[in-house]
């Protein structure tokens, strides 16, 4: 109840830009959409892709696909968030749709995995507070008490960002909720995350020193398989995966450290090189001058929001902006999946070539002038770029969506939001980092090495917390365990399996 509150309270803080139609005529181009978005969506998913998993990513899937819950780490690149849209789908076969949510701790993270946010399905609303506290409001709020008893698998992505108090409360107020007396109350857990990356939002004062979701003393009881990915998908270059390996454990050598050091330059960066800021407001103030430079009449598009009015803040911490301005020149970069195999991936960045008026569809609700851009993207293909819809569920159910241009402007963007893009060229000043992880995960978004370009480095930013690195410590003391006695363990074809101390399975895959 507090939570709905509160979101009811954020939501007159954002200006409305939607154009001003009436009522039915917006609400039937609405409905009309809506009926196309989900037959384009039931015919997506009704397309098989062939993928070829590797022996880890098969050994994951084959765990979940018989009731296990799973723990999905691994560095940047590793295809981690491919594998966990393939659970998604796998899960809602096994359970039902209904029966199945998709979280993640921060409302950007939750779009991008068509779900939402770990506080939204939790039902614990805002400020976080002692588990009691939180479970008080999860009892006065029927529709989130309903989802505790009615969920039989539970997805978190991106869970570096959860502190470990936070994750503690929830196993707990799971197995009260449900009167379970199994971890989480019995429901499939299946995690992805790369502690490595980002640190929790905002570790709670209360939690004994614990900051790290790993911290938590229900941690290795949530789990009956813990799995390391290590085969990288998004770089090919040896020296470049080297590099990233040592800045993600923070032991780069003198090598990697002056070849950073070589690749800074004084010089104006290249206007089709993305430039990533720590910081949101120097992300605002590099677009809107360089879009203001270009002098071009600019085209409005204004993002168009329906579903449950408590849910829509969410749709405002999205990628999907609320308004975007473009005009000819803009550089702009793609925020979703438009078509793999062309090259046109989220991160994917182009300039707009001009902009057309739709055969046959009318756009007006985002767009006055009925204009969509032309895009032609760095890789190749050029393209007259639609609407796209990202949505908030709840199970099955779409509680809120949005709909709006799948492009943002892309003289420069935020570290924070790029975490999951692949870019081919990528521009930043690594002297103003200022969190654990924050040089890793603007580097390992670049594909290789002629694409990365750098105004300052400073190697003292290249920062890793000491319970991160002990964390991982344990996959690699387990395999030299694991190699040293076979009694103890099983070992088949590289995957690692061992006796945790309740007795039951830790795996640990690790291909060389």
């Amino acid at each position: 109840m507090l939570g709905m509150k509160l979101l009811a309270l954020v939501g007159p803080a954002h200006r409305n830009f939607s154009t001003k139609t009436s009522y039915k005529s917006k609400k039937w181009a609405q409905n009309r959409y809506k009926t196309r978005y989900k037959a384009k969506q039931a015919e997506a998913e009704n397309t098989e892709i062939k993928i070829e998993w590797t022996d880890e990513q098969k050994q994951v899937i084959s765990a979940i696909s018989e009731g296990k819950s799973v723990f999905i780490t691994g560095s940047a690149g590793t295809g981690k968030t491919i594998l966990v849209q393939h659970i998604i789908k796998m899960l809602k076969k096994q359970h039902r749709p209904s029966k199945v949510f998709v979280t993640a701790p921060t409302g950007v993270a939750a779009c991008a995995i068509r779900g939402q946010t770990l506080h939204s399905f939790a039902g614990v609303g805002y400020p976080l507070a002692d588990r009691d506290t939180l479970m008080h409001r999860i009892l006065l709020n029927n529709k989130a008490y309903k989802r505790w008893l009615k969920v039989k698998a539970l997805v978190l992505d991106e869970t570096s960002m959860v502190d470990a108090e936070f994750f503690e409360s929830l196993e707990y107020i799971a197995r009260q909720i449900r009167q379970v007396d199994e971890s989480w109350g019995g429901i499939q857990l299946v995690v992805g995350g790369d502690f490595f990356q980002l640190p929790p939002i905002r570790p709670q004062q209360n939690s004994g020193g614990k900051e790290y979701a790993f911290e938590a003393d229900c941690w290795n009881s949530s789990f009956d398989l813990q799995v390391n990915l290590t085969k990288i998908f998004r770089q090919s270059d040896p020296q470049l995966i080297k590099l990233l390996n040592g800045i993600r454990r923070g032991e780069s050598d003198p090598e990697d450290l002056k070849f950073l050091e070589q690749s800074c330059s004084e010089a104006e960066p290249d206007p089709s090189v993305v430039q990533l800021y720590p910081r949101i407001e120097d992300v605002n103030r590099v677009n809107a001058n360089r879009l203001e430079s270009l002098g071009n009449e600019l085209v409005v598009y204004s993002a168009v929001d329906s579903g449950e009015e408590s849910r829509k803040p969410q749709l405002e911490q999205g990628i999907a902006p609320k308004e975007v301005a473009l005009c000819e020149g803009a550089r702009v970069m793609l925020v979703k999946n438009l078509n793999t195999w062309r090259g046109l991936v989220n991160g994917a960045t182009g300039t707009v070539q001009g902009f057309s008026a739709p055969k046959n569809k009318d756009i007006t609700d985002i767009c006055n002038a009925g204009l969509l851009p032309i895009v032609k993207f760095d890789s190749g293909p050029e393209l007259l770029i639609e609407p796209e819809t990202w949505v908030v569920t709840e199970g099955d159910k779409v509680v809120a969506e949005r709909k709006q241009l799948p492009l943002i402007l892309a003289w420069a963007s935020s570290i924070h939001k790029c975490q999951g893009m692949t870019l081919d060229r990528l521009h930043t000043d690594l002297s103003r980092a200022f969190e654990n992880g924050m040089v890793y995960v603007a580097l390992s978004r670049v594909r290789s090495l002629e694409g990365l370009y750098l105004s300052s480095f400073d190697r003292w930013k290249i920062m890793v917390h000491p319970k991160v690195l002990q964390f991982y410590k344990r996959f690699s003391s387990e395999l030299a365990q694991e190699s040293k006695d076979d009694n103890d363990s099983q070992r088949q074809d590289n995957v690692y399996v061992s006796q945790k101390d309740d007795g039951s399975k830790y795996m640990l895959v690790h291909i060389k």
